[in-house]
């Protein structure tokens, strides 16, 4: 079956673009300490919303351009006429642990001192851009994986449950799904965040983000689990092992939700983009990451100042673009994967 799904996957361009496109950001994130040439709480500032460095090939050797400070009122930046820095590759830096476990202070690359690398440019108060957009998506893309993770188990149980038992464990599952999709996602969104203390620890928030969004998110899929199993406990498989004196509970977990894989598989590759935009309006707005974690909505909250738009910072709404690349290749790989699961909207001939 997984081969089968593969060769589908790979006759569809965007099915096999999206997904290798998701490989390479997700490896990014796990691999942001050692890409990024510094740690996202540097600061620097005599370099406050400094431009995106040029990299040039000087001396046979790849250089970052070196930039003197024209207008401090402007952030005005002109580059030394002739002069650029080797970039030194796979240098020591700040220490840190990779994928959380390995301790080490190698970095791909980096600028000797006194020079600077700022590939997409600085913030503020300083700080790399590219950096923080790395150590960033490891929040923003985590949070869409986890939260899915807890909304397919909690409405695959449920509505797996209800629709199986009936009765009125089924209308109790099925008036508090009701009741959870009629209030505005949004609204409750906020109020379940403003009511829990805003001054928690990095990774508290990080789990409290996942708890509020997941806590939201299973009430669609328990109705759709739920339909799934009413039309197939009367199939003559389930009817068979009925007659051979099967439990309740191995028919629901051995036979009818292993037939809801399909549906989950699909639903949540198209699901995780309203987490990761979830993550960001809360960190938008204020309530979701805090400093001095980075995530993606944090930063673009950051760049909300009218003075970044006046002066054409561009480089500090790059998170944003980062978004928007993340939730097309997660829609256009559901899309193709929801056609590589439903024999119905296979290409004809393949």
């Amino acid at each position: 079956m997984a081969a089968d799904l593969l060769r589908h996957l790979l006759r569809r361009p965007a099915g096999w673009i999206s997904a290798g496109l998701l490989v390479l950001l997700y490896g990014m994130a796990l691999l942001a300490p050692f890409l990024s040439p510094t740690i996202p709480s540097t600061q620097n500032l005599q370099r406050t919303y400094h431009p995106p460095t040029a990299l040039v090939w000087q001396g046979g050797r790849l250089c970052v351009r070196l930039y003197k400070l024209v207008d401090p009122s402007t952030a005005t930046y002109e580059p030394l006429p002739g002069q650029a820095a080797p970039l030194a590759w796979f240098s020591q830096g700040a220490p840190y642990k990779l994928f959380g476990l390995i301790p080490s202070d190698r970095h791909l690359f980096s600028a000797p001192s006194p020079a600077y690398v700022y590939l997409l440019g600085s913030d503020a108060t300083g700080r790399d851009v590219f950096t923080r957009l790395l150590y960033g998506s490891g929040i923003s893309l985590g949070i869409g994986l986890v939260g899915v993770a807890l909304t397919s188990i909690l409405g695959l149980t449920i509505g797996g449950l209800a629709g199986y038992l009936g009765g009125w464990a089924d209308s109790l599952a099925m008036r508090l799904t009701e009741f959870l999709m009629a209030v505005p996602g949004l609204y409750l969104l906020l109020a379940l965040r403003a009511a829990l203390s805003s001054r928690l620890p990095s990774d508290a928030t990080f789990l409290m983000i996942v708890v509020i969004l997941s806590a939201l998110g299973w009430a669609g899929t328990a109705r759709v689990v739920r339909g799934l199993v009413l039309s197939l406990r009367e199939r003559p498989f389930i009817l068979a092992a009925n007659i051979i004196g099967q439990s309740p509970w191995t028919i629901l977990f051995r036979h009818l939700l292993p037939n809801t894989f399909s549906y989950l598989i699909v639903a949540a590759t198209l699901s995780v983009p309203g987490y990761i935009l979830g993550e960001a309006a809360l960190s938008f707005l204020g309530l979701g990451i805090q400093e001095p974690s980075s995530s993606w909505g944090l930063m673009l909250g950051q760049a909300q100042d009218i003075k970044i738009f006046m002066l054409n910072f561009w480089w500090l709404l790059t998170p944003g673009v980062a978004i928007i690349i993340t939730v097309i290749a997660f829609n256009l790989f559901g899309d193709a994967l929801r056609d590589a699961v439903d024999p119905r909207f296979r290409l004809p001939g393949k």
